[in-house]
């Protein structure tokens, strides 16, 4: 298990509520699924900082990540290898909790997300980059 328990800032609770609005997902952990996936999409590291945790939105890894824990386990173990991280525990939460919070960010600033179709499409066009 990568995390126990996963703590978002206000900050971040503002921003997946504006994306639950626009895309009708209503769940946090869907989005922030998103989010994560659409963080280790990206070439670059994210920056290291430390993550307020201070709203009241709070999820296990096993509501983040549901029956395919193991994979994304893996997408944080595969992501620290390629951008030469140890795979150590604590590191592995800590860049897991980066991706989550860039990829909050990067989903919620961009005025591209208006719709659940635009979250979609996002999806389909990263996936022809790769």
């Amino acid at each position: 298990m990568i995390v126990n328990d996963i703590k978002l800032s206000n900050q971040s609770k503002d921003k997946l509520s504006r994306l639950k609005g626009k895309t009708g997902i209503q769940n946090w952990n869907i989005l922030c699924r998103w989010a994560f996936c659409f963080s280790i999409s990206e070439t670059t590291i994210p920056n290291d900082f430390e993550l307020p945790t201070d709203s009241n939105v709070e999820m296990s890894w096993h509501t983040f990540a549901g029956e395919n824990y193991e994979i994304y386990e893996a997408l944080i173990r595969a992501r620290c290898i390629k951008d030469g991280l140890p795979t150590d525990e604590a590191t592995l939460s800590k860049y897991f909790k980066l991706h989550l919070n860039r990829g909050i960010a990067y989903l919620s600033g961009t005025n591209v997300i208006k719709s659940i179709d635009d979250l979609i499409n996002l999806a389909l066009q990263k996936s022809q980059e790769v």
